[in-house]
């Protein structure tokens, strides 16, 4: 069991790892490469940061987890955790509409993109994503704090969700349960309704482009975005709109794994590896920086 652990705690931490370096990565070639100064981009680097703050948020707790099999965190540290995660969560629906909406504009409507996604707008867009992430965080927040605890406290649970939490509780969950519906259907359903709204006009301009090629070319620019779309939404839905009934305690950590922490590590690699502009980028500077080591020793 010991040995066990350890190789799952060793395996959580290279994850961890390659999560924060990639997306550290991401937003450092964004920041310094001026070529990747577009919405698109900019955008992009909003989503690393909210995975890394998402996974630092989760995964440190799940490693001491692991490794103790067990651990101690304080009722003002779960409710934090649970207002952060829940925030990131909340955002990164939200944000992800915004980027279906940028590439609804490139695609749709090129002649009016400059003059419609200039920087303040782009702003804009990312502050009422955060705000609104914040808000709605704050109502579900407020909500389970206020329910009574007064039973055994175990949470048998990689980090403090809201089923787990109301589980515990020795209060009536009913509002709160209301609560949490009511946000989901704002927060999930309409965001997924929006996405797919921009997506079949997408589609449906891509099909007047008479050439294969050219169809291709243009939706290879959406790939990497419906890629995450398809991710983060599958396991979100399973998560928390799919009824619970037959759905076993294992199956529920495995999905929240999936998309606490294993979408945040796939994300880079998506878009990096999908992305010509950014793997140009990567190998210009790492050629760059290969090439001025070797001129210094000479």
């Amino acid at each position: 069991m010991v040995i066990y652990n350890l190789l799952l705690f060793t395996l959580v931490l290279i994850i961890y790892v390659v999560t924060i370096c990639g997306n550290f990565l991401i937003i450092i070639l964004i920041y310094y490469s001026k070529t990747l100064h577009s919405p698109m981009y900019f955008f992009l680097s909003q989503l690393s940061i909210s995975d890394i703050i998402l996974t630092t948020v989760i995964t440190p707790n799940m490693m001491n987890i692991v490794l103790h099999e067990r651990t101690i965190i304080s009722f003002s540290d779960c409710i934090t955790q649970y207002y952060v995660f829940s925030l990131i969560e909340i955002f990164e629906c939200y944000f992800l509409t915004v980027m279906a909406y940028d590439r609804y504009l490139a695609i749709c409507s090129p002649l009016h993109y400059v003059c419609i996604m200039k920087q303040t707008f782009c702003i804009k867009l990312i502050l009422a994503s955060w705000l609104l992430g914040c808000l709605l965080a704050f109502i579900l927040t407020l909500g389970v704090y206020q329910l009574e605890f007064c039973g055994p406290n175990v949470i048998d649970y990689f980090y403090c969700d809201l089923n787990p939490l109301l589980e515990l509780s020795c209060s009536d969950t009913s509002r709160v349960q209301m609560e949490a519906i009511v946000l989901c259907f704002l927060v999930i359903v309409l965001s997924f309704l929006m996405l797919v709204v921009s997506y079949t006009y997408i589609v449906l301009n891509l099909l007047k482009i008479p050439s294969f090629s050219g169809r291709l070319k243009s939706f290879s620019t959406c790939s990497s975005h419906l890629t995450v779309v398809f991710i983060f939404y599958g396991t979100l839905t399973a998560m928390y709109l799919i009824p619970k009934k037959g759905q076993s305690q294992m199956i529920s950590k495995v999905l929240s794994l999936l998309y606490t922490v294993f979408t945040p590590f796939l994300n880079p690699f998506i878009y990096s590896l999908r992305n010509k502009d950014i793997k140009g980028i990567f190998f210009k500077k790492t050629l760059y920086i290969n090439t001025g080591f070797l001129f210094t020793k000479k």
